[in-house]
């Protein structure tokens, strides 16, 4: 459990910012700037998760909201070593497998898409979608890093991205379907 005394501690005054291990990067390094990613992708999923009314999907958002915070410990943790333990947060491959399983159950109920569509519809769904892109964002930001980061963080990232398109696919279906794209309509 983390307890925290004091919110601040001034050891980031001159730029630099504490990784796992003790050891310090500046605040603008790769790996900062994913894990920043990753905290801003975080905070579009409890925004949309606000929109939303209580059950399964809500439930699922929640679970990937404290998912990030494992991803964002994965991420601060250096190092060529990603089997998890007691004191070294990973993420696993049944994290990423949750999400395929998550995608495929709400994929299942939707028919195929016939054109590209775009972000909107209802206000839940287009939260969705700003927080699929800022978690697209974070992905790019994830590989970036030029020091070898665990694959499973880059698959959860990458699948991440696709349940909240789904996600908002599904929560746009109750309310009159996809925004479809118009290709050279406004020519």
């Amino acid at each position: 459990m983390v307890k925290l005394n004091r919110i601040y501690t001034r050891t980031g005054d001159d730029g630099t910012t504490g990784l796992v291990d003790g050891s310090r990067l500046p605040k603008d390094a790769a790996r900062m700037v994913a894990i920043g990613d990753v905290d801003e992708a975080n905070s579009a999923i409890g925004m949309a998760v606000t929109a939303l009314s209580p059950g399964d999907l809500r439930d699922s958002l929640l679970r990937i909201q404290s998912d990030l915070f494992d991803l964002g410990a994965d991420l601060a943790t250096p190092g060529d070593d990603f089997a998890p333990s007691p004191m070294t947060l990973r993420i696993v491959a049944s994290q990423v497998a949750r999400l395929e399983a998550e995608i495929d159950g709400m994929n299942d109920t939707m028919p195929p898409l016939a054109s590209f569509i775009l972000p909107g519809g209802t206000p839940a769904a287009a939260a969705i979608h700003l927080a699929r892109a800022i978690a697209r964002r974070a992905e790019r930001a994830a590989v970036a890093i030029p020091q070898v980061i665990n694959p499973q963080a880059r698959a959860y990232l990458n699948r991440l991205s696709d349940f909240l398109f789904v996600a908002a696919r599904f929560v746009n279906q109750n309310a009159g379907g996809d925004v479809l794209w118009s290709p050279g309509a406004t020519r």
